[in-house]
């Protein structure tokens, strides 16, 4: 960027402000990505199929993909250790969650998905496994237990409850 450690520090304060800065902007960018995905599909399922398999293909075959998501990097490895990143990173699985139980309930509405589910649970279970297989995809897995395991989760959907 051509800014040296000063200018960029007067503009942010120190690195944690710049970090924290930093993430919240990513995680915004991160579910505006989602959202949109999530809302241009053919239908609800076809939507979260395309959402996993991107994460599970797309990503894979991006040979920076061994870098994974900040957001997730950071309820990984800071965290713990962090009560404020505890709560930023966990804002943002419930934003996801909430992303994603509309979604449901979109689905439910036009008939598509079974009024039983418990759209609520399912949609943190879905979050729960994009950051599974997104943490897992760090190590190139293979493939079959990709697809598997997308296939699995979006079988949910089709749950008659």
């Amino acid at each position: 960027m051509g800014i040296q450690r000063p200018s960029l520090y007067a503009a942010f304060g120190d690195k944690q402000e710049l970090f924290e800065t930093a993430l919240r902007r990513y995680q915004a960018w991160h579910a505006s990505q989602i959202r949109s995905r999530l809302q241009h599909g053919d239908s609800v399922k076809a939507a979260f199929r395309e959402l996993f398999e991107h994460m599970g293909t797309e990503e894979q075959e991006n040979t920076d993909v061994q870098r994974g998501c900040f957001s997730i990097n950071t309820m990984v490895e800071v965290a713990p250790h962090d009560p404020k990143y505890a709560v930023l990173t966990r804002e943002h699985q419930m934003y996801l969650a909430a992303i994603f139980k509309g979604t449901i309930e979109q689905g439910q509405q036009t008939g598509e998905l079974s009024k039983g589910l418990n759209a609520e649970a399912l949609a943190h279970f879905l979050v729960i496994a994009m950051i599974g297989l997104t943490v897992m995809l760090k190590s190139r897995p293979d493939r079959t237990l990709v697809r598997q395991s997308i296939e699995t989760a979006l079988s949910l959907l089709d749950e008659r409850a």
